[in-house]
């Protein structure tokens, strides 16, 4: 949302209030906002860069961010990676990326190229760890075993499109792997795209550049997962949205599910997830939409 449907002021705020309540790991990318006109990516980085030297809390956040999607700094080519890196530092305004992204797969590099460039930023020290978006089963685990044949560093998270209507991309064969190899899943789309706030409903108009993309989802299927999230977060006395990433935190791999707020009204519907279990049985109703 940063530098998107929200400006500089209204992101601050936004982060203001995540830090206030305890949050400490934002997900951003250096593509991040280049679809909108005029803007050329990086200014999501940006903002959240300014946040920080505003605040003085660099040593206190985890910031994980991506490449190979920027328009003009496309796939995943050594001299490529190496070229944005220093990009989404300079506007992050940090010496090291805590967490940093393949942010698809690039087919036309050799993945050893790719996971030798990642390994050169470790021990210089500009990233800390490394990870894979958007990876097939297959190409995940060839990743890993490329790392532990050549002493290379692995991939330590995965973020697929994971959320509860959309759940064929990551359940089996992505989730297997990342539960034998203990890689974190870290979902991205955790609301599908605003549908799991419960704001979208039959006869209902929402104005958002979202709206096309998740108003997909009203069909038979998501007026019943509506339903049930209804029941849940009544009985809970919760939000819709804190049900629906309790759902998703509580899959095998998942570390955290990622969740994007415009405004600290939006944020505040999400932050009870943090102190929200459901039960087995609501786990199963929902798992079975």
């Amino acid at each position: 949302m940063f530098g998107w449907t929200a400006d500089e002021s209204n992101s601050f705020a936004v982060l203001d209030a995540f830090a206030d309540a305890g949050g400490n790991f934002i997900d951003t990318a250096d593509t991040y906002s280049s679809w909108v006109p005029d803007h050329v990516g990086g200014e999501s980085e940006s903002i959240i860069g300014r946040w920080m030297a505003a605040r003085g809390n660099r040593s206190s956040m985890v910031i994980a961010t991506k490449v190979g999607m920027l328009p003009t700094l496309k796939g995943l080519a050594p001299a490529t990676i190496r070229t944005a890196v220093e990009g989404s530092l300079r506007r992050l305004g940090v010496d090291r990326i805590d967490l940093y992204y393949a942010h698809r797969d690039d087919p036309d590099t050799p993945m050893a190229d790719t996971l030798r460039a990642f390994d050169g930023l470790v021990k210089d020290g500009k990233v800390r760890h490394v990870a894979a978006s958007n990876y097939t089963a297959p190409r995940l685990r060839e990743a890993l075993a490329i790392s532990r044949r050549d002493g290379l560093v692995e991939y330590v998270a995965l973020q697929p499109h994971y959320n509860l209507m959309h759940r064929q991309e990551y359940e089996g064969q992505l989730q297997e792997v990342c539960v034998a190899e203990q890689v974190a899943c870290l979902p991205y789309f955790s609301l599908a795209m605003g549908f799991l706030t419960g704001k979208y409903r039959p006869g209902s108009a929402v104005q958002s550049p979202r709206s096309g993309g998740a108003s997909k989802y009203l069909d038979e299927r998501g007026i019943r997962a509506l339903a049930a999230l209804d029941d849940i977060a009544a009985a809970q006395r919760t939000a819709v949205s804190a049900v629906a990433l309790a759902w998703l935190a509580a899959q095998p791999s998942v570390a955290a599910p990622i969740a994007s707020a415009r405004t600290v009204a939006q944020l505040s519907e999400l932050l009870p997830m943090l102190g929200l279990t459901l039960s087995s049985e609501e786990l199963k109703r929902l798992s079975s939409l």
